[in-house]
């Protein structure tokens, strides 16, 4: 069994990019910058609003819009992982940053602020995390004012390439077996991770109130060779913290002896090869 993260700030200094070479690391960094650019374009930030960044970690969305507005305005960095905001407020109190900004504890479904408080709320993938998404939704739609603007990304793993179609029936034992609760672990809705797409985020956005939402669907599609040891990590690494892993998820249907034969079949059928990898993911620009 993993080990569980104790926090997000853990989890995203030893997990984020397990599994991963320097060179995809270099890229998941350059995308993961990219998908930020993209949120705040949406976002249309002008001076001296109020911007509210939800969930933000290690404030990758918050640090940029505190940037964009030279500290004129109010960047509330939120999230309700303390952690976090104290990883955030040590960047900041080494950089002598003093002003435009603020420090907010609490979760998405119940943020701490007023109605009609901010201008514009930004996400990057925090919705993944939470398994009833209309209350979190509907909160953001509170704490809007206005004609404000939330703008956010969110990964439709539910529709991402899964393990069965990168393997050979051939090669794995009790191949169909696994493929079937692969599935089903993948229509869980229960299960934060993938019990939502495109469709059902329009509809949680519709019902809170925001008019004519925009949910922009993207798939990026990537090749890599599997490197040896990488597959063990995929199935060892949890999501996030507080979440089971691939293997413990697995373990729920059969024995660790078959769960291990199934992660070494695959190790030792994909190490070496070249894989080919859909991915997808929403852009939310949506307008109260």
């Amino acid at each position: 069994m993993s080990e569980i993260c104790e926090n997000w700030s853990q989890w995203l200094k030893q997990n984020r990019f397990a599994g991963q070479t320097p060179e995809m690391i270099e890229q998941t960094t350059k995308w993961l910058e990219a998908v930020r650019d993209v949120i705040l374009v949406y976002a249309e930030i002008q001076p001296h609003e109020t911007v509210l960044d939800i969930g933000t970690g290690e404030g990758l969305l918050a640090f940029k819009a505190l940037e964009m507005q030279n500290c004129k305005g109010n960047v509330i960095f939120s999230d309700k992982f303390n952690d976090c905001l104290l990883n955030c407020q040590r960047i900041l109190d080494k950089s002598c940053v003093t002003e435009g900004y603020q420090m907010l504890l609490c979760p998405c479904e119940h943020i701490a602020l007023p109605e009609s408080t901010v201008h514009k709320a930004l996400m990057r993938s925090v919705l993944v995390h939470i398994v009833n998404k209309q209350p979190a939704i509907n909160e953001i739609y509170r704490a809007l004012k206005p004609g404000g603007k939330f703008c956010a990304f969110e990964p439709i793993i539910r529709s991402n390439t899964r393990y069965w179609e990168i393997l050979d029936p051939a090669h794995i034992d009790k191949y169909n077996d696994f493929k079937k609760v692969e599935n089903e672990l993948m229509e869980n809705p229960l299960d934060s991770l993938c019990n939502f797409d495109q469709n059902t985020l329009k509809i949680n956005l519709e019902i809170a109130g925001f008019s004519i939402p925009e949910v922009k669907l993207q798939e990026v599609k990537s090749s890599y060779v599997v490197q040896d040891g990488m597959v063990e990590k995929w199935f060892n690494n949890p999501p996030s913290p507080n979440q089971p892993t691939t293997k413990e998820r697995y373990l729920k249907y059969f024995d660790e002896a078959t769960v291990d034969k199934f992660i070494s079949d695959a190790q030792k059928y994909l190490t070496g090869r070249e894989i080919n990898l859909k991915t997808n993911a929403v852009f939310i620009n949506a307008t109260k």
